[in-house]
């Protein structure tokens, strides 16, 4: 096995936050995670994915922008009722794509505002629309057949159209279109996709969504597949610091700012382990 392998699983704008802050708070040590060869990017982490790529943002700039007002994003919410019945589904899937199938049929029959509002709230986000010239995979669920696919460079589809997808969370947001297929969050699939770095020898997964159940894998057993194959691997998931300034809701934006910070902070427990992985 050769090559390094960066994974960012979703959570919400407090994932986005904290992943940021975990990867500003590393380069500030000397241990670069954009120089990964591939970044695998699932929901929230495809729009850290597109963004680390891009090679347009220093890590302290990256950082600095999570800590800027929110604008022209509200906070979205996924209550108690929501949540109940996304695990009444899980709990009746034989595995992850009948799941898969199962939401998808609840985001196609939801009333989640529809136009062209979310995919315009990505593109503002993303400082860029284009691939990288590193590799980039982009997850996302077929709201139809519940199978899951790892959009990249090669895929044909739009940038910002495939990070829309991959945030695409039923009930809450909208469906993307991307050809003639309608897809949702790639999280639904798996928290982190961890899976997807196989072959690469040294992986380093930040997951802010540490849970799993039912048929979805959590990052940690994702992570241990990938180490009984024989990668050197780390998963880092949420401290209590970050869980408190996660808050109760991880869809609201202005919990970002804290959730950067206490990434940051975070950061400097973790270091030895991720220098034993990503050091030659």
């Amino acid at each position: 096995m050769t090559g390094t392998a960066l994974v960012l699983g979703g959570g919400g704008y407090t994932g986005i936050g904290w992943e940021i802050g975990m990867l500003a708070g590393f380069a500030a040590a000397g241990v670069d995670l954009a120089t990964a060869d591939a970044v695998i990017g699932t929901s929230a982490g495809s729009i850290v994915g597109a963004q680390l790529t891009s090679g347009r943002l220093a890590p302290d700039e990256f950082f600095t922008r999570q800590l800027a007002p929110v604008t022209g994003e509200t906070a979205a919410r996924m209550g108690a009722r929501e949540l109940a019945r996304f695990a009444y589904l899980a709990l009746r899937s034989r595995d992850a794509v009948d799941f898969g199938a199962r939401m998808g049929r609840l985001a196609l029959g939801s009333r989640a505002a529809a136009g062209p509002s979310r995919r315009d709230a990505v593109a503002r986000r993303l400082v860029s629309h284009d691939w990288p010239a590193r590799r980039l995979m982009i997850t996302a669920v077929d709201a139809t057949t519940g199978q899951r696919t790892a959009f990249d460079d090669t895929s044909g589809a739009d940038l910002v159209d495939a990070v829309s997808a991959s945030c695409a969370v039923p009930g809450v947001w909208p469906p993307v279109r991307i050809g003639e297929t309608w897809w949702i969050d790639g999280g639904v699939h798996s928290s982190a996709n961890a899976d997807l770095a196989a072959g690469y020898g040294r992986v380093v997964v930040l997951a802010p969504v540490a849970a799993g159940g039912g048929p979805i894998a959590t990052a940690q057993s994702q992570g241990a597949a990938l180490a009984r194959r024989g990668a050197r691997v780390c998963v880092l998931v949420p401290d209590r610091a970050a869980r408190a300034a996660f808050g109760r809701n991880v869809l609201d934006p202005s919990k970002r700012a804290a959730a950067a910070h206490a990434g940051r902070r975070q950061a400097a427990a973790h270091l030895k382990e991720v220098m034993s992985v990503w050091g030659e």
